[in-house]
């Protein structure tokens, strides 16, 4: 053997094992392209009924959303018209002072008075 057919068997062999070495990573590498392959072929066939379960839940709550909106617009409505009530009451005190109150006054203060002069005598 001359020294270039060493050099080339020496070359061969240590190609052989670099090949070897590479190998094993290489493997190892296509598994977990495998399992990434299989997890997003997992994700993709069960994504779609959470979607579907998703939008069955934003359906309800839309609804849940408009008739909450229907009973804020009533509270809204009914507290108005508490308003009105009250102002209404309001008016209606200030009326019955005015026009009840003076007379009513003066006649208690007369009342009053007649009872104390008829006490009065009654004690001489």
């Amino acid at each position: 053997m001359t020294p270039g057919e060493i050099a080339g068997l020496i070359a061969a062999i240590a190609l052989c094992v670099f090949v070897a070495l590479a190998a094993v990573p290489l493997l190892k590498l296509g598994r977990v392209l495998d399992e990434a392959r299989i997890a997003v072929r997992d994700l993709g066939h069960n994504a779609v009924p959470v979607l579907q379960e998703l939008k069955g839940t934003v359906g309800l709550t839309n609804e849940e959303l408009a008739k909450l909106s229907v009973v804020t617009d009533d509270v809204s409505r009914v507290s108005g018209h508490a308003t009105v009530v009250s102002e209404n009451a309001a008016q209606m005190s200030t009326l019955f002072a005015a026009t009840l109150g003076g007379p009513l006054v003066k006649t208690a203060a007369f009342s009053y008075g007649v009872r104390k002069a008829l006490k009065g005598r009654k004690n001489r």
